[in-house]
């Protein structure tokens, strides 16, 4: 199935999921998602504004306080488990639909992103029984004892790069710690997880338990990060709207958590496997279109390895297949929007204005039939770039690498930090204690040696600095999704301090 016969069919139907049932919007308003291939509609979607977030809040708490509560974790971690086999029976088919909305590769749908959700999924079904409090040795003749509890309705804000697999490292903690959710999918890529909705009713679910809004993230998002009967919210995307979601949440002093932007240091040193490192710089910043926030996008070389690793590296990039994301033999789909596309855009105009060489790239392939109206930009390198450049300090979110060199350690460790985020970074060295010791002096959530872009279900991830707070998967997401409340018993039967007979 190609891209092209994908939107030529006609475009699909979607009602908003509220309290286990498929409703219009209470504005009636709907919205168009394109096939970023071709920019031909792919779907219509009910738009959901603050009407419809209140009566999702509303299902949300009803069936916290209802059913959900009164389940027990080892049915919830049933359900769960039964979702994710659902998930897994129709891997295939989310992941053409996955594609057709996002327009990453197939290859990448299929073997990434649909194994990673199902991943989730059953990993956290097995958390669902192991959620325990503790005893505290306290002095005197008393008991304490701790209890982790669901915080109650969350509302969750998802991404449209990995559209999917976000839905599931936020549902799956939150559902498994006993939370409902109101979930908001990005209004560029809302298929996938109303078909996820689809898969939560098959999968026994109560009613109300997930909610699915989606709609603009000035309306729906807004008002779900605002609303009072919100217990935490949980988002993914840019910096500069995490900080709006923030403030927002600060009115009603609702928890939050955010995993930001990014803007990571890719670290070549001299002695590293040079063709493992160009192939990890290839998977640091081609990956998904470069639409990630952990990507490689400051590729520091050596200058003593500079020209090899360049000449090698151009060679593997202006091989990289560019086309029909359907086609399992291509290498890197379109960018996700006509906005998208034009944000990387101003960002190669504006390195050049910099001064920074383009050495490869810099403009969108030449398509032939449908995917000429696609949304289409080649895999990009800017040689002769400084750490202070605005193409090196800002998040392009695009395939578009900005190559720095360095010959003193001391001002590298400067340069990597040099940058208001903190997600990700990647050393490529055979000296372990080189290794070892950059890991630790980088400031980021998450450091590959000698590799990149590696992910687990029980691995966490999360930021340093402005690339957000808390950390998602593993054992740590838990701690985003509960209370903890203290217990007091007082074993003496004596009465209390002065006031006692």
């Amino acid at each position: 199935m190609s891209s092209s016969q994908t939107a030529s069919e006609s475009p699909r139907q979607y009602q908003l999921f509220i309290d286990g049932k498929w409703v219009d919007a209470e504005s009636g308003k709907t919205f168009t998602t394109p096939n970023p291939s071709t920019g031909e509609t792919l779907a219509e979607v009910a738009e959901a504004d603050k009407a419809d977030v209140d009566k999702a809040v509303a299902a949300a708490r009803r069936a916290f306080e209802g059913k959900w509560s009164k389940m027990s974790a080892r049915d919830r971690g049933r359900l769960l488990y039964k979702l994710s086999q659902l998930i897994e029976s129709k891997s295939s088919e989310l992941a053409a639909l996955e594609t057709a909305d996002n327009g990453k590769p197939i290859k990448e749908s299929t073997y990434i992103d649909l194994p990673g959700v199902v991943e989730n999924f059953e990993y956290f079904a097995g958390w669902a029984t192991k959620i325990e409090g503790e005893t505290i040795p306290v002095p005197g003749q008393m008991f304490n004892y701790t209890l982790r509890e669901p915080l109650g309705v969350c509302g969750q804000i998802i991404p449209w790069n990995f559209p999917l697999l976000m839905a599931a490292w936020k549902l799956a903690p939150a559902l498994a710690a006993g939370n409902t959710i109101v979930l908001k999918p990005a209004e560029q890529t809302p298929v996938t997880a109303m078909e996820l909705g689809k898969l939560f009713q098959e999968a026994g679910f109560p009613d109300g338990v997930v909610n699915i809004v989606p709609g603009y993230g000035e309306t729906a998002g807004a008002a779900l990060a605002s609303h009072p009967g919100i217990d935490k919210i949980a988002f993914t995307g840019s910096t500069e709207v995490g900080k709006i979601i923030a403030r927002t949440a600060a009115d009603n002093l609702t928890k939050v958590s955010l995993e930001l932007g990014g803007k990571a240091p890719n670290i070549v040193f001299a002695d590293a496997d040079i063709e493992q490192a160009v192939s990890g710089a290839m998977m640091g910043i081609f990956f998904n279109q470069g639409q990630v926030c952990c990507a490689g996008s400051r590729l520091f070389l050596d200058e003593r390895v500079k020209d090899e690793f360049l000449a090698r590296f151009k060679e593997r990039a202006e091989k990289v297949k560019v086309g029909d994301p359907m086609d399992a033999a291509t290498q890197m789909g379109p960018q996700v929007s006509a906005e998208q596309l034009a944000r990387v855009r101003g960002y190669v105009d504006i390195a050049r204005g910099e001064g920074a060489t383009v050495f490869t790239g810099g403009g969108s392939p030449e398509l032939e039939g449908n995917f000429k109206n696609g949304y289409f930009f080649q895999p990009t390198v800017f040689s002769e770039v400084q750490n202070s450049m605005r193409v090196a300090q800002e998040e392009i979110f695009g395939p578009v690498a900005s190559v720095i060199t360095f010959k003193d350690e001391k001002d590298l460790i400067k340069q990597a930090n040099d940058t208001i985020y903190g997600l990700s970074a990647g050393i490529w060295t055979k000296d372990i204690t080189r290794a070892h010791r950059f890991a630790k002096e980088i400031k980021a959530g998450t450091v590959w040696i000698n590799t990149f872009n590696m992910m687990n279900a029980a691995s966490p991830f999360g930021g340093y600095k402005q690339s957000g707070y808390g950390r998602e998967m593993g054992k740590h997401a838990l701690e985003l999704y509960t209370h903890v409340k203290s217990v007091w018993v007082d074993l003496s039967g004596k009465p209390i301090g002065w006031y006692g007979n």
